[in-house]
């Protein structure tokens, strides 16, 4: 297999895990949203627990893909996290998207797309 189709293979997985990330996000605001009896209780139940693991595989996974990801591709590759994050915050959270952060989202997808591209455009 070719570097170039390791590069895009790993670059999928690293999406994946920034979508493992923005998951984990939720699950914590979920839990950050009730109220607990006491403190332990507050940062030690299910949730907590759970995205927090789900935070250390991101990274363990992230870490690996670097591998075979160009440095300067990650912070691009890890910018759908707040696209991630404003869509399942609405479904699953019931936040308001707004038509700033929809215009916020276009540009941000616009600048992963010309990254993305910028091998195979003519200028």
């Amino acid at each position: 297999m070719s570097s170039e189709q390791l590069s895009l293979i790993f670059s999928c997985v690293f999406v994946g895990s920034v979508f493992i990330s923005s998951v984990s996000q939720i699950l914590l605001k979920k839990s950050a949203n009730k109220t607990y009896e006491s403190t332990l209780k507050e940062y030690l139940n299910p949730l907590v627990i759970i995205a927090y693991g789900m935070f250390f595989c991101s990274m363990l996974i992230t870490m690996y893909c670097y591998r075979f990801v160009d440095v300067s591709a990650g912070p691009i590759l890890e910018s759908a996290g707040y696209i991630f994050v404003a869509v399942l915050g609405a479904v699953f959270l019931k936040e308001r998207f707004t038509a700033k952060k929809l215009i916020g989202m276009l540009v941000l997808l616009a600048g992963i797309a010309l990254f993305s591209l910028g091998g195979y455009l003519p200028f």
